[in-house]
């Protein structure tokens, strides 16, 4: 069962993936391919990952690992079969016919952690692997979308992440738990695009793409999804004919700050938005503008406005905009490069966020939100109940994960909402 309608409605059922072996397996010549700003110490990223997945689990949120269902979903009839017609062509001959023999545990270990190149010599990637591993996917939110009660399939930018979305494709199409669900898969030819090449390839990461009602969804055209993406989807949704009302597209500025939508505008609660001012507010400096589409109108013109929330009020959802890092513009910058923009709600107002984005935390203070340390829930120093109506914002420890340069909202996929 899968049902999102929102971004801040209870939350039931969450993807997550604990940062595994393939952290271990980065040297500093990797981190520019592999879209990493550090390399992590992976012990520290795994234990502070473990409390956050424990408090959600804590907070009645049923947590499931994307590597465990990877295994699952690869015990049933056709999955290896299809995956080895995807994946096993590119790699060289040895690795492959070692991946066509290996238990499904072992090559689930070797699709996530990487494999050595026989050499073992030099630096780069292409020199120290045969396979290499993929850190990034510890991000639940970019490999697939769920809409309603489907799934979008996404389109990776770069070729360091490829390998997630095939895993996600995996999961979504074999997995019992997902049997039914409608996909829509934005790399599948169309009558009237049979192939896409180079430019026109369409790119579309989980990052992008917010739930913001029923009626409404949020996509943000950024350095990781383009404008080809956004066309498809439009188009996926109305044939579908049973799904949002209203496409909003924001045009983000190409910058490596502002990699994903999520990375500067995420809901607190029904009405109330973190944001970093700078992209989202007039007179930010670098505003988005906001392209609103009607898909229940075909040939319908998009209207352009100068800003998401003026997008936004156009099709009835009115935002309260809070801002992160506060009033101080400084802060403002430091605090939305470590994700105080990216926050995932457990429920109507009940948020996570990383500790270390101190202003941002004072900010929701002054807003009436109760802030709770992770570590008291845990501990019972402190309680925190999902349906008690009462804004909270539970702080996560995020010395080392943070480096990684992805958030609470980054880390997880909801499958379930109310």
């Amino acid at each position: 069962m899968l049902h999102v309608t929102s971004e801040v409605g209870r939350l039931r059922i969450v993807l997550v993936h604990e940062p595994g072996p393939e952290v271990d397996q980065m040297v500093p010549s990797m981190m520019e391919e592999l879209l990493f700003d550090d390399i992590l110490f992976g012990d520290r990223v795994r234990e502070e990952h473990r409390r956050f997945r424990r408090l959600m689990q804590l907070l009645g949120v049923e947590v499931l690992d994307a590597r465990d269902l990877l295994t699952e979903a690869l015990h049933v009839e056709g999955a290896r079969e299809w995956l080895a017609e995807v994946v096993l062509p590119e790699l060289p001959p040895g690795l492959r016919d070692r991946l066509r023999e290996v238990p499904t545990g072992e090559l689930v270990e070797i699709l996530v952690s990487g494999a050595r190149s026989e050499d073992g010599g030099g630096i780069g990637v292409d020199d120290l692997y045969a396979l290499p591993p993929i850190p990034n996917w510890c991000f639940q939110r970019d490999p697939q979308v769920v809409v309603g009660p489907g799934v979008v399939l996404s389109a990776m930018a770069t070729p360091a992440r490829w390998r997630e979305a095939i895993l996600a494709r995996v999961v979504f199409r074999f997995h019992p738990r997902f049997s039914g669900a409608p996909l829509m898969d934005p790399l599948m030819p169309e009558a009237d695009r049979p192939l896409f090449l180079g430019l026109h390839r369409p790119r579309l990461e989980g990052g992008d793409v917010l739930v913001l009602s029923p009626e409404i969804l949020a996509v943000g055209v950024s350095e990781r999804t383009n404008t080809v993406a956004v066309e498809c989807l439009a188009r996926a949704l109305r044939r579908a004919g049973d799904g949002p009302r209203w496409l909003v597209e924001v045009r983000l500025p190409r910058r490596r700050a502002f990699m994903h939508l999520d990375t500067v505008f995420t809901m607190v609660d029904g009405h109330r938005a973190l944001v970093a001012p700078q992209v989202i507010l007039p007179d930010g400096g670098e505003t988005a503008p906001a392209v609103v589409h009607d898909l229940a109108t075909d040939g319908a013109e998009p209207t352009t406005f100068g800003d998401l929330p003026a997008a936004l009020a156009c099709v009835g959802f009115e935002v309260e905009p809070i801002p992160c890092g506060g009033a101080d513009p400084v802060a403002q910058q430091r605090e939305q490069w470590t994700d105080g923009a990216n926050a995932l709600a457990l429920a109507p107002g009940v948020i996570t966020l990383y500790d270390r984005n101190v202003r941002t935390v004072e900010e929701l203070d002054r807003r009436g939100f109760r802030i709770v340390a992770a570590a008291d829930v845990l501990l019972g120093r402190e309680e925190v109940r999902l349906d008690a109506g009462e804004a909270v914002c539970v702080l996560l420890e995020s010395h080392e994960i943070s480096r990684a340069r992805g958030g609470p909202h980054c880390l997880t996929h909801p499958l379930v909402r109310d």
